[in-house]
């Protein structure tokens, strides 16, 4: 490393005639094969810079240009490759011994340094890639590039505790296979499309003459399974009764078939190496802890080794705002999931859309004992325009009006119960009251929907990604201090 420095001070002046100054993130200086990489930067990119010998089979590797003895890589495709190959640690893995585990979405490219410098004064391990299919659609980024860019930002600080990808919401083998080749060892399989969910609202007639139609010996074996089953204690003890489990098994059966499927075909790809996220979330209506029951079993009953789970609570789980909801009755029922994942497989809870949850923290912690999943995305996001109405108040204004002007067509695919009308002029406020709008949960709302259309804005885009690479460092610090607030109320253990 010292050589590392010294050739660089030594040959700064060369590089600087061609590329400008520049700084080396120190915790990515790393000696490999006889040479020497680190990531740097400069007022307008980042960029790899390798130092060796002529003829070093790792310098070569690297696509660049060479500028004395020394190479500057672009952060493109081919170059993550070579990191995943020379440095594995870069390279996702699945988390499924990992107790703790935290979805770090990061719409951007750029969240991950401040994610790790949280994550790394705690027990547990992150997410740092994650997507789903719509986020990707809105950013414009592919699987690819979601995972190459958490591979830079591993490198850059030098985080080689191991981080899971997460292919998040995804409904067909097709996208599936898309998120696994682009190396994402977790998926979350969202059911929502096969199962029957619209049967939870029918009367038992409707749901009795739809489980007569099913086969009279699946029929038979789930009666003798579950009929009269109890779980749970006092007043959070259920039993399974005919009409509960024809329900069930009407709403559930083609489902976990499915889940069945999906297991079969990542097994066949990957081994033993992927996380299995069940998803059963995206609901109108709380999956009764009876329903979180028959389903655990029916995925073991179908051989399926699933790493997570994610009813969906009790209580309105909103975009970037704090729970909505009764907190006596959540704990009440969340200690009954905790319950049925404990005995039925260990698998761990996973909370979505969990990013800010902070009034239900403590309970989702100390029920679980930390073995939980909780997912965030769009507080990443948030936390970047924060940082911008701090830094650039300019663009925060540009980035409002196009949220305001973007809104009821984002309304569409987000279920959000913001007023904007509460939301005041940004024209009329001082630069210095921006910032507050980031604390008000209808200004929130209304950012954390229409980061699409923003990121999309030909005009906003190029801005937006500059301000952010000026501002590299507040965003960190940002981050950071964001996430170990919902790491300390969650309990998790500082290492």
């Amino acid at each position: 490393m010292k050589e590392f420095l010294s050739k660089a001070k030594l040959e700064k002046s060369i590089v600087n005639q061609a590329f400008g100054d520049f700084k080396v993130y120190p915790e990515s200086i790393f000696v490999k094969n006889g040479a020497i990489v680190a990531m740097a930067r400069n007022d307008q990119e980042k960029f790899l810079i390798i130092s060796a010998p002529a003829g070093n089979e790792l310098f070569d590797a690297f696509d660049g240009k060479n500028i004395a003895s020394l190479k500057k890589a672009p952060l493109n495709a081919i170059n993550a490759a070579v990191l995943r190959r020379y440095f594995p640690w870069t390279t996702p893995i699945s988390l499924r011994d990992r107790k703790t585990t935290i979805g770090c979405g990061d719409r951007l490219g750029l969240a991950s340094a401040g994610h790790i410098a949280a994550i790394r004064q705690f027990q547990a391990t992150p997410v740092l890639a994650q997507q789903s299919i719509r986020e990707l659609d809105m950013t414009g980024r592919t699987y690819r590039q979601v995972v190459d860019d958490t591979v830079f930002l591993v490198f850059q600080t030098g985080f080689q505790d191991g981080y899971g990808a997460d292919g998040d919401h995804l409904k067909k083998i097709s996208d599936i296979d898309v998120a696994l080749a682009a190396d994402m060892p977790m998926i979350t399989l969202d059911l929502s499309d096969v199962m029957l969910a619209a049967a939870g609202d029918w009367d038992q007639k409707q749901v009795d003459e739809a489980f007569a139609q099913l086969d009279k010996v699946e029929c038979k074996r789930v009666m003798d399974s579950y009929l009269g089953k109890k779980f749970g204690h006092g007043s959070a003890e259920f039993e399974m009764t005919a009409e509960i489990i024809r329900r069930c098994t009407v709403m559930y059966g083609k489902a976990l078939d499915f889940g069945k499927t999906v297991y079969d075909h990542l097994k066949s790809k990957r081994g033993n190496k992927f996380d299995l996220e069940i998803s059963i979330d995206e609901t109108t209506s709380p999956t009764l802890p009876s329903h979180h029951y028959f389903i655990a079993r029916e995925l073991n009953f179908r051989g399926v080794e699933f790493t997570s789970l994610a009813p969906r609570f009790i209580g309105e789980f909103q975009k970037a705002i704090d729970y909505i909801g009764d907190l006596a009755e959540f704990d009440r029922q969340f200690k009954v999931h905790a319950d049925i994942s404990k005995a039925y497989g260990g698998y761990k809870i996973s909370v979505h859309s969990g990013s800010d949850k902070f009034a239900v923290y403590p309970t989702v912690g100390s029920m679980t004992d930390m073995r939980l999943h909780l997912k965030t995305a769009g507080t990443s996001w948030l936390e970047a325009v924060r940082v911008i109405s701090r830094r650039d108040p300019v663009l925060y204004r540009k980035i409002h009006k196009k949220a305001l002007a973007s809104f009821n067509d984002m309304l569409r695919l987000y279920h959000i119960t913001a007023d904007i009308t509460k939301i005041g002029d940004v024209d009329k406020m001082a630069d210095a009251d921006l910032p507050a709008l980031l604390e008000m949960a209808e200004a929130r709302q209304l950012l954390h929907i229409t980061y699409g259309p923003i990121l999309k804005d030909p005009e906003l885009r190029p801005l937006f990604f500059a301000a952010m690479h000026k501002f590299e460092d507040d965003y960190t610090c940002t981050i950071e201090k964001h996430f170990e607030k919902h790491l300390r109320l969650l309990g998790v253990p500082e290492k």
